[in-house]
């Protein structure tokens, strides 16, 4: 007797360690909410390519870094940079509807004494088009991936059409304002912290969904994004007026 209730103490032992680090992480819904306060925001950096859905034949077309501000309702500001192989580099900011693009396929077209052109709220530019489609720092937009999604200790995994992810997320619509197909599907993972905040999404999708031309058939758009400094201070502010130009006049 005395040693069956030694061997369950034991086991109840091991049990107890085990728990905390199979416990999945807090709600990522409630966690990005403590998150959103104005002068504060988070980091990301991510790469772009296409490829054949085996992997094989991996091209790089793009690498992005960026700072989201936020406010209390979601993303205030952001100040984001492109390269995309064999192109200009360029670099938005935006502060709330308005976004300033310098650099990229517009930079030979500005008048003399301007490096900024003045656009709508276009906050990826040029680059959105093969930026990161999902924004886990938009709240609609990360409550619909959590309740679409399969939750794996660490992990969220699931699939959303660019039908349902523009009718939530205000950064895919301006991101990709012109799209081949509503119906194409994206695969997604979104990898959380032990606080529940999204650390790294990756997601994937056919090639022909933004641009169907006859060599992207059959292959398929993957974007890594890493996201750091959660809650870290951010400032960011509109151009000089006097470097602005709006190529729209």
């Amino acid at each position: 007797m005395k040693r069956t209730i030694i061997t369950l103490a034991a086991c109840g032992s091991l049990l107890a360690t085990a728990t905390p680090a199979e416990a999945a992480p807090k709600d990522p819904a409630r966690a990005l909410k403590a998150q959103l306060k104005s002068g504060h925001g988070v980091r990301f950096t991510e790469t772009t390519t296409i490829a054949t859905p085996s992997g094989g034949d991996r091209t790089k077309i793009q690498d992005r870094k960026g700072t989201l501000q936020f406010s209390a309702k979601g993303i205030a500001a952001s100040d984001i940079t492109t390269t995309r192989v064999g192109a200009p580099r360029e670099r938005v900011v935006t502060v709330g509807r308005t976004s300033y693009v310098s650099g990229g396929i517009l930079s030979e077209q500005l008048p003399p004494g301007a490096s900024w052109n003045k656009t709508g709220y276009m906050p990826g530019g040029a680059g959105g088009f093969h930026g990161q489609v999902i924004n886990p720092a938009e709240p609609k937009t990360l409550a619909m991936l959590v309740k679409k999604g399969k939750p794996s200790r660490s992990t969220i995994t699931g699939k959303i059409t660019f039908k349902d992810l523009a009718k939530v997320s205000t950064w895919f619509d301006a991101s990709v304002p012109l799209r081949m197909h509503n119906d194409t599907t994206v695969s997604y993972t979104l990898t959380l912290t032990s606080a529940g905040l999204v650390s790294r999404v990756k997601s994937s999708y056919a090639a022909t969904g933004v641009i169907d031309a006859n060599g992207r058939d059959g292959k398929v758009i993957t974007i890594d994004s890493r996201f750091t400094g959660w809650g870290a201070k951010v400032s960011i502010k509109a151009p000089d007026p006097g470097s602005v130009a709006d190529l729209n006049d």
